[in-house]
């Protein structure tokens, strides 16, 4: 089939992308509706955060083919979660909290090994060690003592900003954490496009994403890149600030936040509104009643369809990387990040029978303030960039185009998730009840 004839992806989604593309359903002898003659390609402009993903019709000629399909389905997205790269590293950088003294010499030991030859035997000359700009002149790291000690250090030990990361994230092959679950998603908030492939290691208070122990940071590093590394692609979420232009709409009608939601589904825009900043986030979105003493009012819509009205203390949007924060304390599930979902979790909701809900990931949502709440609303991300939402004002949530590559053990199982679950937040401890006999 020619190129020009091939469906065009609509959804921000890697893995709707690749079932929308003639080439995943070849083998299964089906077809996207989009494809054939009478349903043409549809639009070719890039997805935007206004945008539903679009269901193509798929033409399957037997129930076996439709069975051999859905299994076809789950292996690529099994595939997509865990991936294997083999990286020839030229660029690492190294991301640690600033704060913690007891870091700088940690981060000195692992940046001297990095620049000899024991951290990678193949082409050691070439490896560039970034550290941030911070560290230059602190005593502890040494940054003379290093040049002094390792005469390649002249050349290959350079310094970051969080500009220059953001701004040229290719050239980064490898980033390495040392801290806890925060320096994590620290990283998660410096890279808001392409992210390189992150190896943690656990220095700090919480290490639920950060299972690597420094003592052994030679052999993991070695072993990482010397044998492949296997990177597990966690979801992001893309969230966009829009402000409302025209107050007085409010004025005349309670409706008017959900025509106005309702109405862009159509026409491919938001008319009345702004936007004002957008962000990519790790964890979780929460929005909050902020230092208001009444109970604060959101909607929440799905695809531009009224789902329902938010009267509480705030609510938890969380990927399933962030299950297990904010959102677990507020009673929300904990959801293994391989599973695609968005998860919605009330925090001290007035009505008893809000339950957390689990939504699937392809959903684009909306959160508005409605014009006749008593109050207005604030909104954080991944516990950063605490931004007010005004009467009218909404926040657009859908899933990002860029995951977050975590760096896996090799031949990591799924039950390894469930232990952290124990070691780290204590999950189901008991005392085993006695036998009868």
């Amino acid at each position: 089939m020619p190129a020009s004839d091939k469906a065009t992806p609509n959804s921000s989604v890697m893995i709707h992308n690749m079932l929308a593309s003639a080439e995943c359903c070849a083998e299964l002898n089906v077809v996207p509706q989009a494809n054939q003659e009478k349903h043409p390609a549809g639009n070719s402009s890039p997805p935007s955060g206004l945008s539903t993903p679009k269901k193509e019709l798929v033409w399957v000629d037997s129930k076996e083919r439709l069975s051999e399909m859905a299994t076809s389905i789950r292996g690529i997205s099994n595939a997509l979660s865990n991936i294997n790269i083999s990286l020839k590293v030229k660029a690492v950088a190294i991301i640690t909290k600033l704060s913690d003294r007891e870091l700088r010499p940690k981060l000195r030991q692992l940046v001297e090994y990095l620049l000899t030859t024991a951290a990678h035997p193949r082409d050691a000359a070439t490896v560039v060690v970034y550290v941030q700009d911070f560290f230059k002149d602190i005593k502890e790291f040494g940054y003379e003592d290093i040049i002094a000690k390792t005469p390649q250090a002249q050349s290959h030990l350079k310094f970051w900003t969080p500009d220059l990361l953001q701004k040229q994230a290719d050239m980064i092959d490898l980033v390495i954490t040392l801290g806890g679950d925060g320096t994590v998603l620290y990283t998660s908030w410096i890279f808001q496009s392409i992210v390189p492939p992150v190896l943690s290691f656990g220095l700090g208070s919480l290490g639920f994403m950060t299972e690597n122990v420094f003592e052994n940071f030679k052999e993991v590093i070695d072993e990482r890149i010397q044998s492949g590394i296997s990177c597990a692609l966690r979801m992001r979420f893309h969230c966009m600030i829009w402000r409302s232009i025209d107050k007085a709409a409010g004025e005349h009608s309670m409706y008017a936040l959900r025509k106005a939601i309702e109405s862009s589904a159509e026409l491919k825009e938001f008319p009345g509104y702004e936007l004002e900043e957008e962000h990519v986030i790790l964890n979780d979105v929460v929005i909050d009643r902020g230092p208001n003493p009444t109970v604060g009012v959101t909607e929440l819509y799905g695809n531009h369809e009224f789902l329902t009205s938010i009267q509480a203390d705030g609510v938890v949007i969380s990927t399933p990387t962030g299950s297990t924060a904010y959102s677990m304390s507020a009673g929300g599930s904990l959801v293994h990040p391989d599973v695609p979902a968005i998860l919605v979790t009330p925090v001290c909701p007035h009505s008893l029978s809000f339950r957390p809900l689990v939504l699937p990931d392809s959903m684009l949502l909306h959160l508005g303030v409605p014009y006749d709440a008593r109050s207005s609303s604030y909104v954080s991300f991944d516990g950063k960039e605490r931004v007010e939402l005004g009467l009218g004002d909404c926040l657009t949530i859908t899933a990002s185009s860029f995951p977050f590559p975590k760096v896996m053990a090799p031949n990591a199982s799924t039950a390894a998730w469930v232990q952290r679950l124990g070691n780290s937040l204590h999950w189901n401890e008991l005392r085993r009840a006695k036998a009868f006999t």
